[in-house]
């Protein structure tokens, strides 16, 4: 059996959801909750297992468009690689400057580096969301979301 690039990274994707199965499984339970924390680590991993598999058996025909397609500009390599420190400084500043301010912030640069222009709608977009999602998550749901310096 020949492996094309499908099945490749299928193999990966399929080996990621084994290791992340075997950490949502190792999330430990709580007594007194309807839904458990676990439960959606668990759906996405289980989800990613079944695509892992589905892409595996799916047909590939290696042409020589698709390998044109797989090369990736210098351009949008960098823009990756931006967008993922983007979201590194996000996780890193998140507990400290809370999650409105991180949210919003990441939001207005990450759109102003992908190329939106608008800085009003921009920012308008990213307070709403940040402040929405906050208030669903701390008081509709309970689940807590960091405050940081913020004294909500």
């Amino acid at each position: 059996m020949k492996l094309t690039v499908n099945k490749s990274i299928s193999l990966v994707l399929i080996l990621v959801s084994a290791i992340y199965l075997i950490m949502a499984f190792t999330l430990p339970e709580y007594p007194f909750v309807p839904v458990d924390a676990d439960l959606i680590p668990k759906m996405l991993g289980f989800c990613l297992l079944i695509l892992g598999v589905c892409f595996f058996f799916s047909k590939d025909i290696d042409t020589d468009e698709q390998k044109a397609k797989r090369v990736i500009p210098r351009k949008e390599v960098l823009m990756l690689l931006a967008v993922m420190g983007l979201i590194l400084i996000y996780i890193t500043f998140l507990e400290v400057a809370g999650f409105i301010l991180m949210t919003t912030a990441f939001i207005i640069v990450c759109s102003r580096l992908l190329g939106y222009r608008k800085w009003v709608t921009s920012i308008v977009t990213a307070v709403l969301f940040s402040g929405c999602a906050y208030g669903l998550f701390n008081y509709a749901l309970s689940i807590r979301l960091p405050a940081g310096i913020l004294p909500l």
